[in-house]
């Protein structure tokens, strides 16, 4: 089994030093030795306090784990909360605009399923929290590193809600069966036209070439209806599927105390989905949602609440 790399001392050190709750700190305990008349005598106690500090929990092997998983998952491109990569206000107003489209297209059943499971997600972080307690880890990572993951998590699932009812739509309007009697009723003319023409006219005949390009056309409608309906039991199984891996992975959560291990099974169910967004790709010209490549908006730490809701057209009766 190959080790996972490590962050190294340096970087468990200044994860620590940077903490906020320790930056407070210090620099309170540093203005409290300055104005104490006696900074000679303050400023070293500080200082060795803080260094004390900075040893034991860069020490702790449940710390290094969460940094270790920090690292990790910045050096495969992902943007930490809180870190460098934070987003702009403007980047975040874009990102809730961004769902808050898509939500607003969905039907009120399918937009009450995705904000129930996000609202589960909420709760079950919430309760983890209060599990956790003191023993979460100081530097933040731990929530850090769950919620990007998560937040992919749920943007796959609310794109696969809107390609559900895409396809729904698309299968409600199409006309399988006319589309098997036209067929039929071609292959029966091409039939009859070819035993009307003698063999050697019949590659030249103009009425045949024509009957035989509409039989090609109306057995492509066949298969691409048909392919919309298989497309549309993968996507109604894989949102089923989805949903309870998103649910599993936030109640697991309370009781999961490494970081490291609980990234570890988010990253998996992540990188688990890459057909799910092949899948998503293909059906973009029904569905008109934007590549699965592009960046996951922050779902978990956006508020959406009633928001979500289409705004009500005065006068008309909600469907």
């Amino acid at each position: 089994m190959v080790d996972k790399p490590r962050a190294g001392m340096w970087r468990y050190v200044k994860e620590a030093f940077l903490f906020r709750w320790n930056m407070l700190a210090l620099g309170g305990a540093a203005a409290a030795a300055i104005i104490s008349g006696h900074p000679d005598v303050a400023l070293p106690l500080v200082a060795a306090a803080e260094v004390t500090f900075l040893a034991g929990l860069a020490t702790l092997p449940r710390y290094q784990a969460a940094i270790d998983a920090k690292a990790r998952f910045e050096l495969d491109g992902g943007k930490v909360p809180g870190g460098a990569s934070q987003q702009t206000p403007a980047a975040q107003a874009s990102a809730k605009d961004k769902i808050l489209e898509v939500l607003r297209s969905l039907s009120d059943e399918r937009r009450s399923r995705f904000l129930r499971l996000r609202a589960r997600c909420v709760e079950m972080q919430r309760i983890a929290n209060a599990v956790r307690g003191e023993t979460a880890d100081a530097s933040g990572a731990n929530a850090e590193l769950r919620t990007p993951a998560l937040d992919r998590l749920l943007w796959v699932f609310l794109k696969l809600l809107l390609s559900e009812q895409a396809i729904t739509r698309f299968l409600q309007a199409a006309d399988e069966p006319g589309i098997e009697r036209s067929l039929a009723d071609i292959k029966a003319r091409i039939v009859k036209r070819t035993e009307a023409v003698p063999e050697a006219e019949r590659e030249a005949d103009r009425i045949l070439r024509s009957l035989q390009d509409s039989a090609a056309t109306a057995q492509m409608r066949k298969d691409n209806f048909v392919k919309a309906r298989n497309n549309a039991e993968f996507v109604a199984t894989e949102i089923e599927r989805l949903e309870n891996k998103i649910a599993a992975v936030t109640e697991m959560a309370v009781g999961e105390t490494d970081p490291d291990q609980m990234s570890s099974r988010i990253d998996a169910i992540s990188e688990g989905i890459s057909q799910t967004e092949a899948t998503i790709r293909e059906l973009q010209k029904i569905t008109g949602i934007t590549d699965a490549a592009e960046s996951t908006p922050s779902i978990l730490d956006l508020d959406i609440g009633i928001a979500a809701r289409p705004p009500r057209t005065p006068g008309k009766v909600a469907e």
